[in-house]
C-alpha cells in the first residue's frame, strides 16, 4: 500500500452548535451579566436563582437537573442570538450612514 498520495485529513468544519466550547459556568456568568439574578429567577423560577444565588450553587443544581440546565442553555442561546442580530443591524446601519 502506497502512502505517497495520501493527504492529511481535512480540518473539521466549525461547529454550528451555539453551545460548542461554552462551559456551563461561563453561561451562568454571562446570563448574570446580561440579566442579573432577579430577572433570571423571573424567567426560570428555581431556588438557586431566587434565594442567595451564587454561580457555584447554580452549577451544582443545574448539573443534577437536566431539565433546568436545558432552560438555562435555551435562555443563553436566545440572548446570544439577539445580541448577534443587534450587532449585525448596528453594523449595517453604520455602513449605510457612511461611518
Amino acid at each position: 500500500m502506497s502512502t505517497e498520495n495520501s493527504q492529511p485529513p481535512s480540518p473539521r468544519p466549525p461547529s454550528r452548535d451555539p453551545l460548542h466550547g461554552v462551559t456551563l459556568e461561563s453561561i451562568i456568568k454571562q446570563l448574570v451579566a446580561w440579566y442579573g439574578w432577579g430577572r433570571m429567577a423571573d424567567r426560570i423560577p428555581i431556588r438557586c436563582f431566587m434565594f442567595e444565588p451564587t454561580v457555584n450553587s447554580s452549577l451544582k443544581f443545574l448539573r443534577k437537573n437536566p431539565w433546568a440546565r436545558q432552560k438555562v442553555e435555551e435562555m443563553f442561546v436566545a440572548g446570544e442570538m439577539k445580541r448577534r442580530r443587534e450587532a449585525a443591524k448596528a453594523s449595517n446601519e453604520r455602513k449605510h450612514n457612511g461611518n
